[in-house]
């Protein structure tokens, strides 16, 4: 018979000794060399938090460290879009469907005619940032970072040399997805405005408390959120949030999770908690290799996963 899955069982010994098993982990991965800030992250860096409905949460490694959300900030971009918009009007500019393709596959959003596949692909996020209120770049990742800091009770703030680094090297994967949408009348700004608000609210900084912080308004929706709309964040984030690798992480974590080039990692194990994870190095996907080694330790070993069930 499985036990009852619980988060809140793990012990702070557990958890130190699978940290120093995830440093070991991530010598397997490799620091992303488009970004010139990122490429110079401390490869070593590690750190882990965990937040659950019953409190005390679990903070283990380098707590204070400060990194960039980059694609984290996916999944809290949809939710902003879908508390200001509804669910209607967003997947009417969206779509909700996995892709088998990289996160900034230009061929994906061809074959889909200029509409976007899912949230949580380049081109999707660029489409909702482009709805985001504001009349700059700068003014609407402030309006997503303070009213995210209000739900969360998180500290984000946009890193400017982050920012400055991402801007020193032209993506040009996200100028053609950007260019591809606007041709195909997704967009409600021009293609640089779209582009130039993404880059911002990726840039959104803070450390891991922050981060774990933002699942748990996943989890535990405060009163001004619909609860139907953290629902269908979490379900695209077990979906579409670790791009091509969504499916194979769904059998062997089997926890909605979303990463980002940073090295961060968001999981929510839905009705329990949130664990957020940073480390720099990355496999070839993209993912943090010692923050998905992590995640699945913790949902295997204690029986997190959403499709486990108890039985005789």
């Amino acid at each position: 018979m499985v036990s009852s899955p619980s988060l809140a069982t793990l012990s702070p010994t557990q958890l130190d000794t699978w940290l120093a098993l995830a440093r070991q982990q991530a010598r397997a991965g490799k620091l992303p060399d488009y970004i010139p800030a990122l490429a110079q992250a401390n490869p070593e860096a590690l750190a882990i938090a965990i937040q659950t409905r019953q409190g005390n949460p679990y903070l283990g490694g380098d707590r204070t460290q400060v990194f960039p959300l980059m694609s984290v900030i996916k999944p809290f971009l949809l939710l902003y879009v879908l508390t200001t918009q509804g669910a209607e009007a967003v997947f009417s500019y969206v779509g909700m469907d996995p892709s088998d393709r990289p996160f900034n596959s230009l061929a994906q959003l061809q074959a889909d005619r200029g509409f976007p596949r899912n949230p949580m692909l380049n081109s999707g996020a660029l489409t909702l940032a482009a709805h985001l209120p504001g009349d700059t770049p700068q003014e609407r990742c402030l309006n997503l970072s303070q009213w995210l800091n209000q739900q969360a009770g998180s500290q984000l703030h946009l890193d400017a040399g982050i920012l400055a680094s991402v801007r020193s090297r032209p993506n040009s994967r996200n100028q053609e997805l950007a260019e591809c949408l606007a041709a195909a009348g997704s967009l409600v700004q021009s293609a640089a405005s779209a582009l130039d608000t993404y880059e911002h609210i990726c840039c959104l900084a803070g450390t891991i408390a922050d981060l774990s912080q933002l699942g748990m308004v996943l989890v535990s929706p405060p009163p001004n959120l619909t609860p139907d709309h953290c629902r269908i964040v979490t379900a695209i984030m077990g979906t579409c949030g670790l791009y091509e690798d969504s499916g194979r992480f769904a059998v062997t974590a089997g926890l909605p999770c979303k990463s980002g080039v940073s090295g961060a990692l968001l999981a929510i194990v839905p009705g329990q908690g949130a664990i957020a994870c940073y480390s720099p190095p990355l496999d070839a996907k993209g993912n943090s290799v010692a923050g998905l080694w992590l995640v699945t330790q913790l949902a295997t070993s204690l029986h997190l996963s959403v499709f486990y069930r108890d039985s005789a």
